[in-house]
């Protein structure tokens, strides 16, 4: 293959940064309550051409599922993270932290996930499995370690966090959500009666 022929399907080498800044500008547009922000005000705050935008993004849909799956990856990443870097315990009570917030994300961009008319169920299951690996992984290293009880499930703690986002209309939620995190961990601890 010519020299050519590989600099023509190369990517721009600002491509990937183009595409963080305009996922960035698109989280922060729904976290400031604009779930209707124009595609070229997007680009505009991304400080990129709107062609640039339509390069990474065909449409609006694509440009939202981005923002979700970059969240979903923010907490994989993040399992994994905490995984190498701290105690079993405490790594999933630091992980379940980071899940309150990732909630807080994903419903400021639920109004905007709901009008994708295609590929959402594929999306939500894709999504679903990664934070599935992630929360079974921490909860089998801290049982493993014996600080948890051998009869957690790890789907109990999630849905425990799930729950708690379904009430997220009051501007305290988040509070009360972390709260029930260490609540869940006292709970689940090796030695508390089930």
């Amino acid at each position: 293959m010519s020299d050519a022929k590989k600099s023509a399907r190369r990517p721009r080498r600002d491509g990937a940064e183009n595409r963080r800044k305009l996922i960035e500008a698109t989280k922060a547009a729904f976290s400031a309550g604009e779930h209707d922000v124009r595609m070229d005000e997007i680009a505009r705050r991304a400080g990129v051409g709107v062609g640039t935008l339509y390069r990474h993004f065909p449409n609006r849909d694509a440009l939202i599922e981005a923002v979700y799956r970059a969240e979903v990856e923010k907490l994989a990443d993040m399992a994994r993270q905490l995984a190498r870097t701290h105690a079993p315990l405490d790594a999933l009570r630091a992980w379940m932290l980071v899940f309150v917030d990732y909630v807080a994300a994903k419903q400021l961009i639920a109004p905007a996930l709901n009008v994708l008319v295609s590929g959402s169920c594929t999306l939500y299951q894709t999504t679903s499995d990664v934070i599935t690996t992630a929360i079974d992984t921490l909860t089998a290293r801290a049982v493993a370690s014996g600080d948890l009880r051998a009869d957690v499930e790890p789907m109990d703690l999630l849905r425990a966090l799930v729950g708690v986002s379904n009430v997220a209309a009051a501007p305290d939620w988040a509070a009360g959500a972390r709260r029930l995190v260490d609540i869940l961990i006292a709970g689940s601890r090796s030695g508390a009666q089930p």
